[in-house]
């Protein structure tokens, strides 16, 4: 890249990265900035990559060679696989700097200057090979009557109160970009900010965004997030999580506090996480979802496909559809069986299920413990198994991403926890960090 090039590092955030010979190394999560004496603009010195199982590690400025809107392209394929780590005097920008709220000076320097929020940094390549942040890309503060205010850009020397403590910093164009991520991705980029930034973040989400991203934090966090929310927030986001999901995260409460969150909820979305938490810690009752795709034996293939293409449903749970007798709610009628969604491809649209039903496995009791499931899922190279109760009701089934989210160590989703050497499959070299490369 040549000196004069100006990239916004905000809208870095999510694309891919490639090694020299096109292989996908990762994705760009955020963007680190080095303070530097008096008021010189800051370096930027590298970027934070997500590779594969969460681990964020950094690229050097200097190991890139080219930045545009679709990727980011390095130029050498040995990397420093060190999980990442903030230094003293560093900062990223997502995570410290946008939504700061800042001070313009005009640009005759007369004047108070015009109050704003950071939307997006500039950086630029000088002379000495050094990309410095030289524009600061600012929205001012429109009046209540008003719209949102225009955004403009100005140079970073005219920008006051950029650096400094995060009270001044709002959620809005953070927002923005975690909006177009996915859930797991969304949860990974919260576990890079300040409790209280992180919080602040969360409460500014909507209640089906935030339990989505729940579900995927480490619990922990999962706890130290909705704590911090009223009560009645708190009780509105459970209810939209999986009823497992959030029986999961009730247990991790006080008694006093989940009794409390539980007559907050509406009663039909309470009922299912009363019923999970009821079951011993471990079996296939506590790990079930208890809302499987159901339908009964007059229902068509075509019915049954066009619930199994709900956008909302997770693949494992639309893989198959569970038949049983009326009442379709769990616990249901006597359960028949179930049909593979490949099945549901192979037959006429108008075929009834109860034709069709696959009923030689024998369902999981609600005592079965993970062993015995997963041994019973890795025999008939199953996704999802049906839990009955001695009536042979249908109460729900265990999918093998439950299976997987309860055999994991607890903290398997903390980026925090020790590195397994052996579980990344990485053979790229180890180097020492050369942040000024």
């Amino acid at each position: 890249m040549t000196m004069g090039t100006r990239v916004y590092l905000a809208r870095l955030a999510a694309l891919p990265v490639f090694d020299p010979n096109g292989d996908r190394v990762g994705r760009v999560r955020d963007a680190v900035v080095r303070l530097r004496t008096t008021n010189r603009p800051p370096q930027v010195v590298g970027l934070v990559a997500e590779m594969a199982l969460r681990r964020r590690i950094f690229l050097p400025i200097g190991r890139v060679t080219s930045m545009d809107a679709e990727a980011v392209v390095l130029g050498t394929g040995t990397l420093n696989l060190r999980r990442f780590e903030k230094r003293q005097n560093e900062l990223l920008v997502l995570g410290d700097l946008l939504d700061r709220r800042v001070t313009v000076l005009p640009e005759d320097g007369e004047g108070s200057g015009q109050s704003g929020t950071v939307v997006d940094l500039g950086m630029e390549l000088n002379r000495n090979n050094e990309w410095l942040v030289t524009r600061v890309a600012v929205r001012e503060h429109a009046g209540r009557l008003t719209r949102r205010g225009h955004v403009y850009q100005v140079e970073y020397d005219r920008v006051r109160s950029l650096i400094g403590t995060t009270d001044a910093q709002g959620t809005s164009n953070l927002l923005a970009l975690l909006e177009q991520m996915r859930p797991a991705d969304m949860a990974n980029a919260l576990q890079d900010l300040s409790d209280s930034r992180r919080n602040e973040v969360a409460a500014a989400l909507s209640d089906r965004t935030l339990a989505d991203v729940l579900e995927e934090l480490p619990e922990h966090d999962q706890v130290e997030i909705l704590a911090r929310l009223d009560r009645e927030r708190a009780a509105d986001v459970l209810e939209r999580m999986d009823p497992d999901d959030a029986a999961d995260l009730l247990a991790e409460l006080p008694k006093a506090e989940q009794v409390v969150l539980l007559d907050l909820m509406e009663p039909e979305e309470a009922a299912p996480v009363r019923q999970l938490m009821s079951y011993r810690p471990g079996t296939a009752g506590s790990v079930m979802t208890s809302e499987p795709v159901i339908l009964t034996p007059d229902a068509t293939v075509a019915e049954a496909l066009a619930r199994i293409r709900n956008p909302e449903l997770s693949p494992v749970v639309a893989a198959q559809v569970f038949v049983a007798r009326a009442p379709s709610a769990t616990p249901t009628g006597k359960y028949l069986g179930m049909v593979h969604f490949q099945r549901l491809l192979r037959e006429p649209p108008a075929s009834l299920l109860g034709g069709i039903v696959d009923n030689d496995l024998d369902p999981l009791r609600p005592e079965a413990t993970l062993p015995e499931i997963t041994k019973r899922m890795a025999t008939y190279d199953l996704v999802a198994m049906p839990v009955v109760d001695p009536a042979h009701r249908l109460l729900g089934a265990v999918t093998v991403d439950d299976v997987l989210d309860h055999s994991l160590p607890r903290d398997w989703r903390d980026r925090d926890a020790p590195d397994d050497e052996h579980a990344t499959g990485e053979t790229a070299v180890i180097l020492p960090r050369l942040s000024d490369e």
